[in-house]
């Protein structure tokens, strides 16, 4: 059997992750802070009643604190369940008081019932002006997003952005991308 070809764009894309991984280890919890806050204002903005988190993984933004400022003002969170590669991820209900149970890739999702988010917030490495953003490389965001077409909103920092993210074919550009200096509105016809 053949090894698979590895693509310019996947090359750049790892360069990148490793790059931004990098940069990621010298942020103070002051710009988490600041970031959970613009993106707490942000969210209680929209309409959306369920909104798909995420728990974090090491080194990630830690949105629990905004988990349970979002629950505390009535509106329900969702975590993702990591699914088998090829697959959008699903959503499960979480509350405080929810149990976390392991998952693929390190990752931790609730015991709660599978929902449908209204509203998506999308982690990334890296980002541009136009809402593309460099993911860890499963592609599980570009897949959920294209199943649900909800609106989503990306989270990371000023410091993550690069003139312009390697892109593919399945890559979804996003209209809103949050950090700790505040929220961009990206000018993409294509992004959600």
């Amino acid at each position: 059997m053949a090894a698979p070809q590895i693509s310019e764009i996947d090359v750049l894309k790892k360069s990148l992750r490793r790059k931004m991984a990098e940069y990621r280890q010298g942020l103070s919890s002051e710009n988490e802070e600041k970031l959970r806050g613009f993106l707490l204002k942000e969210i209680l903005a929209q309409p959306a009643q369920k909104i798909a988190a995420v728990w974090p993984l090491a080194e990630e933004v830690d949105l629990r604190p905004l988990c349970h400022a979002l629950s505390e003002a009535g509106r329900q969170v969702l975590l993702p369940e990591t699914t088998p590669k090829g697959s959008p991820l699903i959503f499960r209900r979480w509350t405080p008081s929810s149990s976390m149970i392991a998952g693929r890739f390190g990752t931790s999702h609730p015991e709660g019932e599978i929902e449908v988010p209204d509203l998506v917030l999308v982690p990334f490495l890296a980002f541009d002006r136009s809402g593309y953003r460099l993911g860890y490389g499963g592609g599980y965001y570009d897949r959920t997003l294209a199943a649900l077409n909800v609106p989503a909103i990306g989270f990371g920092f000023a410091g993550q952005q690069i003139d312009a993210v390697p892109t593919g074919p399945y890559d979804i550009p996003l209209k809103t991308i949050v950090t700790e200096y505040g929220v961009l509105q990206t000018d993409n016809p294509k992004s959600l």
